[in-house]
């Protein structure tokens, strides 16, 4: 009797576990908090910026001091522009995404104009878009990892962020979050 083959096990998601998680983002996407409305109310009603504007401009500064990151990376390495301009287009997209601004600039260095979008966000968020380094490391593959370890933190700070914030705000930091684990992936896919 002659034993059947043994089956194949894929090495990446199952079209299950695709469809269930696609089923659980259109979930995530169709609940809403209401919670957001009487926030903005009071954040109007005294004068200064609401939660959810504070959240935004820090979120976008964020993103700014991140494409910071991407030019200075370039700059350094232009045979990475290929890999990167569309993972970097797509921080741009988020920096406007969150209501930001974001401005070319003609170096990339942590001080440039490009870091400061809204002139309403808080100054305690002005650390976190000048983290972007001066220069970049003198490989490639360092150059890479940085540029993935960055996205990967900021995906974290933004996942624990949304717990704080209203309702469309929340999903819109879970999908930037997403993206930016995806981004810290990508990165370090051709690395290995």
């Amino acid at each position: 009797m002659p034993f059947p083959p043994p089956s194949r096990t894929p090495s990446g998601p199952r079209r299950r576990s695709l469809l269930a998680s696609a089923a659980g983002a259109a979930l995530l996407v169709g609940c809403s908090s209401g919670a957001g409305e009487s926030e903005e109310v009071e954040g109007s009603a005294s004068g200064g910026p609401s939660v959810t504007e504070r959240a935004r401009a820090r979120a976008a500064q964020q993103s700014n001091g991140l494409v910071a990151r991407y030019d200075a990376v370039l700059a350094v390495h232009p045979t990475l522009a290929v890999r990167l301009a569309p993972l970097r287009a797509e921080v741009v997209r988020h920096v406007e995404a969150f209501g930001g601004v974001h401005k070319a600039s003609a170096s990339p260095s942590p001080s440039s104009p490009a870091s400061s979008s809204s002139p309403s966000s808080p100054a305690s968020s002005a650390p976190a878009a000048s983290a972007a380094p001066s220069a970049a490391p003198v490989t490639e593959q360092d150059a890479l990892a940085g540029l993935a370890a960055a996205e990967r933190a900021l995906a974290d700070r933004r996942a624990t962020e949304l717990l704080d914030v209203p309702g469309e705000l929340a999903r819109l930091l879970a999908s930037v979050a997403a993206a930016g684990a995806a981004h810290a992936y990508l990165l370090t896919e051709g690395t290995r």
